[in-house]
């Protein structure tokens, strides 16, 4: 009689259990995406052995290849590649400098990516143009045919990383209207580490030829300048450049049951730089999109609205891939209930940026209660520059990108040193179960999150956010004034 009454109990508790689950599906999302799952065998394959992703490559070929295979075993409804074009195809050749006189070393060196070619020149004279502010020039005088020397502070916060993209393009003006020969930026890291950045906006040939210089060697140069030296180089940067390349972004679809039409989008960029492998840049979250599809799936849930699961590719040569996407898909973008972004490798997710949406901000607090367990629901109605989210924060739609801790992603940022050792797989399972609940919700919900907004709309929360003197610096403001870029009504 007790062997029977147990046993009428513990159905009973399995059948609450079953109840209770089938009550908070975000709960089943967030309980499968803890589970063990390909994730890392996924990365490995993506970083060790494709290793690093630059449009035009045989690599990025093979990560699309990657992506497709994965999606399709993660059990998406449908996957597929849409193709957009890079206006120019760049690569490294055998970079080289040394100092020639009065002293002779040789210098630790790459090539700004997306940087015009130089043939050899030799006895070249080095100027030490300090932070390269306009009032460093004047100290300078005359530079004309010089290699520039530009310091930089050690990078150990966002503000940091951003800064440096920011004063790139005065540095950049200031030494063609001097004339200079080439310019040599102090690395911002540390031990010797080189990596690679791009100051072209989409994807174009930058107007003069850029090296990276290793930390300790150019505060050596600068060092010997400072005590009255006069420096002479002798300096190669063989990039090779050709015409438009076809890149593609690798779209995977969990259908909608109620909504079809409407979608949620979640992203990470899946091309990379070459000198590392491009695992907390961004190998790690393209894996992450893939495992939150497989979460949702094997949750058995359907969400009401469909959701995209996007790999964006020539993200590092100017956010090109989801420009062309958010262009590709303008006319059904009234119907995108939101699109969540993963792009800081794995520090910890503290919340997420809503793109200067606060008509979003009360609605959103409760989509992110589910996340409190993992530290991460905090909101915040700031808008970011610099990854996939932009051009659809620009067409008027709700916006999700995770904030991070900075973690070890700023020291191995577009480095040599980005490789798979350096992912935090614990974070990064955890960081699934965030985007995968996060994207469910937002599909899940019975009403979309909030409108898409109108251009006077979105101008209004760019100024209240002060990301249009952020886009003045970058050259983006007329065309977004003009209708040349975003949403144009």
């Amino acid at each position: 009689m007790l062997m029977r009454i147990a046993k009428v109990f513990l159905s009973l508790l399995l059948f609450l259990a079953a109840l209770a689950s089938a009550q908070n599906p975000v709960d089943q999302v967030i309980a499968e995406a803890l589970k063990p799952s390909p994730l890392e065998a996924n990365l490995q394959r993506l970083t060790d052995e494709i290793g690093g992703r630059v449009p035009g490559t045989v690599a990025m070929r093979k990560a699309v290849d990657w992506g497709v295979a994965a999606f399709k075993a993660a059990g998406a409804d449908s996957v597929h590649t849409e193709n957009f074009t890079i206006q120019a195809s760049w690569a490294e050749g055998f970079t080289r400098m040394s100092i020639s006189s009065p002293e002779q070393f040789d210098v630790r060196v790459v090539s700004m990516a997306w940087a015009p070619a130089l043939a050899a020149h030799q006895d070249v004279p080095v100027i030490d143009v300090g932070d390269g502010k306009p009032e460093d020039f004047v100290k300078a005088g005359n530079v004309a045919g010089a290699l520039l020397l530009v310091h930089s502070t050690e990078m150990t916060k966002w503000d940091d990383l951003f800064a440096e993209y920011l004063r790139a393009p005065g540095i950049i003006l200031r030494a063609l209207q001097a004339k200079a020969l080439a310019i040599a930026i102090q690395s911002t890291r540390p031990y010797d580490l080189l990596y690679r950045h791009t100051d072209s906006s989409q994807g174009e040939i930058a107007d003069i030829p850029m090296l990276l210089v290793a930390r300790e060697d150019a505060a050596r140069m600068a060092r010997l300048l400072a005590s009255g030296q006069k420096l002479r180089a002798d300096l190669a940067i063989p990039n090779r450049i050709g015409g438009p390349i076809t890149a593609a972004n690798v779209v995977a679809e969990l259908r909608g049951s109620e909504k079809p039409n409407e979608f949620v989008i979640l992203g990470a960029h899946l091309d990379s730089w070459e000198l590392g492998t491009g695992a907390l840049d961004n190998g790690c979250n393209a894996a992450l999109v893939i495992d939150a599809l497989r979460a949702i799936k094997a949750a058995g849930l359907r969400p009401r609205r469909s959701i995209r699961f996007i790999l964006f590719s020539g993200e590092e040569e100017g956010l090109i891939g989801s420009h062309d996407y958010a262009i590709a898909h303008r006319a059904e973008l009234d119907k995108a209930a939101g699109v969540v972004i993963f792009d800081s490798g794995t520090g910890k997710v503290t919340g997420f940026s809503l793109g200067g949406r606060k008509d979003v901000a009360e609605a959103a607090t409760d989509l992110v209660a589910p996340l409190k367990q993992f530290g991460a629901a905090t909101l915040t109605t700031d808008a970011e520059w610099g990854t996939d989210h932009f051009d659809f924060m620009l067409e008027g739609v709700p916006t999700f990108v995770a904030d991070q801790e900075e973690a070890n992603y700023l020291i191995n940022y577009h480095a040599m040193s980005d490789t798979f050792d350096k992912v935090d797989l614990a974070q990064l399972k955890k960081h699934v179960a965030e985007a995968a609940a996060l994207t469910f919700g937002l599909a899940y919900a019975p009403e979309r999150l909030g409108p898409r907004l109108h251009h006077a709309q979105i101008e209004q929360t760019m100024r209240e956010t002060q990301l249009d003197e952020l886009m003045k610096t970058l050259g983006m403001w007329q065309p977004w004034q003009e209708g040349k870029w975003g949403r144009a009504d």
